[in-house]
């Protein structure tokens, strides 16, 4: 035979056989960040002999709850609801002060009476699905330009949620899937009466600190309990998950309720190049300079590290996390299997005419939005994500301007900026001041970069913004929001004039990014989606959203370099681990653990891992047996899961729960929690 023949035999044959093993893909392990109405049913079945009824799902559903941007559920029919430390440090924090930090302290209320009421704090709970797909692609006609398709889907998604809030007290939020191929209608009901119940010290809610965070073995207390109130009285919910009523055992399946942030397995290779080279870069370095300041501003004194700690947290939280999703991007292996998959499907597509003809053309027009990113991506992020200028009363500002642009324009507002509980000037300044030294060395010969900084340095600029805005009173902002344009305009607020100044830029470097990038992403990614469903239909689930899904997988711990590491770690281990520390920070035990030591039984649980799926927004997820049991909440996962954001994996990726009977353990022993535990068990 032909030499050259045999060699295009030989590739048309690994091609077709990476399409094939691509296509068989979904069926090897348990992936998935699965909608509540796309659930695999047929696989949970096959694989595990699991029936996975309608009547499961709606009660796991409505036991979950959507606490920020990341998770939690009702653990009680009395409306307690369980979630991560970490979770709800934020509301926690804004009820501390130098006085009484509750933070460093815990709090316990003994009664109903002494539950805290945490300010602007609200919990979703998705209580129906409705998928509008054909009515959201119905609005684009023949030959559009992606702008033009961008712009009316916008416009009918915003139809769709105002009509399912209006009437309904329910909160609509149309949620795309596969790349804007699939289109649902979330329907949510909010509470906004939300109580603190319980809180551990943050030295064993964060044992070891960011040394520890995304690793395993661990030892963890990382949850926090609240009460959801309704009309003044506790919610009575007949949705709640009951205790588990049998052991955790390595091998048994297990799923988890949440909200996954945000994942980019559909993403193309061009998509993950600029992830690789240019946000994450980026954002890396930018969180690392964060990441210092905030700890140089810590050792002033003790108040201010519990004014830095919350924000710190986030930093440090964001940088492991980025720094291991890039880890991925890194991976030669890891990339040369992305690439092989999209060649494959992209044969595939090129080798028919008419899906070469609707569908051939995506991939490239992907790319070439990634050059346009890259052109205009440090505008973007210092001034329409305000990189720059990282301070709240710039976010207030920036609120005022455009929720007034858009009341003008007779636009729905936008969500309005959120005001802390308390706004500390000095932490202000620092981190203005921070921004803006990374707005001179990323732009220095910006005409507005001079504007704004003049002859100043940027501390100086900083402390003239924070010290001569009023922006922290609220009757301020009020005269303001109802002045309109034209307060604003004729206002002498430093912040407010700062805010007027970048919104022209921030504008057209937005309109730049919706129209060369966002609007070509999303046009060419429903045509990648579409071509993956010609082959594959919706066996592969959709990328996470920041909306609640279901994933799976098993109880089981893993070998790394050559060590089998245990599916679950005991307070044995704890303490272990504390002394072979010398009991120093991060790996120091509160006062009432070392105390109270003889009173536990050490060999309870209180970490386990699982090949369950998730991702960041999966924090304070359920995690329930076949029951529906509670059998632990998810707070992280090892290093090793960071890259399946792009790949997923269960050899040794895991997701990190704390184990139910932890909790237990440590409310009876520790916190003399009894009724608590009552109440958590059904007593």
């Amino acid at each position: 035979m032909n030499r050259f023949l045999r060699t295009a035999q030989l590739k048309i044959s690994l091609t077709l056989l990476a399409l094939f093993l691509w296509l068989l893909i979904p069926l090897a392990a348990d992936e998935g960040l699965w909608p509540y109405n796309l659930v695999p049913k047929d696989y949970l079945a096959k694989k595990y002999n699991f029936k996975v009824t309608d009547d499961w799902l709606n009660h796991l559903r409505l036991a979950s709850v959507r606490f920020g941007g990341a998770s939690a559920s009702f653990v009680s029919p009395d409306g307690l609801v369980l979630t991560n430390h970490h979770v709800g440090r934020g509301a926690i924090q804004n009820l501390s002060t130098a006085e009484r930090n509750l933070i460093k302290t815990g709090f316990y209320a003994r009664t109903r009476q002494e539950e805290l009421k945490c300010p602007g704090t609200q919990l979703w709970v998705l209580q129906e699905i409705e998928d509008v797909t054909d009515r959201v692609l119905g609005s684009e006609k023949p030959g559009m330009s992606a702008q033009e398709v961008l712009a009316a889907r916008q416009k009918i998604i915003a139809e769709i949620q105002k009509e399912a809030s209006e009437g309904s007290g329910l909160r609509g939020q149309v949620v795309s899937l596969y790349s804007g191929s699939m289109y649902h209608l979330y329907k949510y009901k909010i509470y906004n009466d939300v109580r603190l119940v319980f809180a551990p010290e943050e030295e064993i809610a964060f044992f070891g600190g960011d040394p520890d965070n995304f690793t395993y073995p661990r030892y963890d207390l990382d949850i926090s309990i609240f009460r959801v109130y309704e009309n003044d009285q506790p919610l009575k919910t007949p949705h709640y998950l009951k205790w588990k009523s049998s052991p955790l055992r390595e091998g048994d399946l297990v799923f988890c309720s949440g909200n996954p942030g945000s994942t980019g397995r559909l993403l193309t290779y061009d998509q993950l190049l600029f992830l690789r080279d240019v946000n994450y870069p980026f954002t890396i370095a930018n969180l690392k300079r964060r990441q210092a300041v905030l700890h140089e501003y810590a050792r002033r004194g003790p108040e201010q590290e519990r004014i830095a700690l919350n924000t710190l947290f986030g930093v440090e939280n964001s940088l492991k996390a980025t720094i291991g999703y890039n880890s991925g991007l890194l991976d030669k292996n890891l990339m040369a299997k992305k690439l092989a998959e999209e060649q494959a499907i992209r044969k595939a597509v090129a080798a028919d005419p008419e899906l070469a003809k609707e569908y051939g053309q995506a991939w490239k027009e992907i790319a070439q939005a990634q050059k346009e990113y890259a052109a205009i991506f440090k505008e973007y992020m210092l001034f329409e994500r305000a990189n720059a200028f990282n301070t709240v009363y710039f976010n207030l500002a920036r609120s005022l301007v455009r929720s007034t642009a858009q009341r003008d324009r007779q636009e729905p507002a936008g969500m309005p900026a959120r005001m802390p509980a308390e706004i500390h000037d000095d932490f202000e300044i620092v981190k203005l001041t921070d921004s803006l030294k990374l707005l001179r060395e990323q732009l220095p010969d910006r005409q507005e970069t001079r504007w704004i900084l003049g002859d100043r340095s940027p501390e100086e600029a900083a402390r003239a913004l924070i010290s001569g805005t009023r922006l922290k009173d609220p009757e301020f902002r009020k005269q303001l929001a109802a002045g309109g344009a034209e307060a604003l305009n004729l206002c002498n607020d430093p912040m407010v004039k700062l805010a007027l100044l970048v919104e022209p830029i921030s504008q057209g470097v937005r309109e730049r990014y919706e129209k060369k990038v966002q609007a070509v992403e999303t046009k060419n990614g429903t045509l990648v989606a579409r071509a993956v469903f010609k082959l594959k239909g919706t066996s592969i689930p959709p990328d996470a959203t920041g909306t609640l899904r279901l994933s799976f997988g098993v109880v089981k711990g893993y070998i790394e370099d050559g060590r089998k590491i245990p599916f679950q770690t005991n307070l044995a281990g704890l303490y272990r681990k504390a002394q072979e520390k010398n009991f120093q920070a991060p790996w120091s035990l509160p006062e009432s653990w070392l105390k109270k030591k003889a009173a536990l039984n050490l060999n309870v649980p209180i970490n386990f891992v699982a090949t369950i799926d998730s991702i960041g927004g999966n924090s304070g997820s359920p995690v329930v047996n076949r029951k529906g049991e509670f059998v632990g909440t998810l707070f992280d996962g090892n290093i090793q899961s960071l890259p399946t954001r792009f790949v997923y994996e269960d050899k040794i990726s895991r997701s990190v729960m704390v184990h139910a009977d932890g909790i237990i353990e440590a409310l009876l022993k520790i916190y003399d929690a009894r009724p608590l535990v009552d109440e958590l068990l059904g007593k």
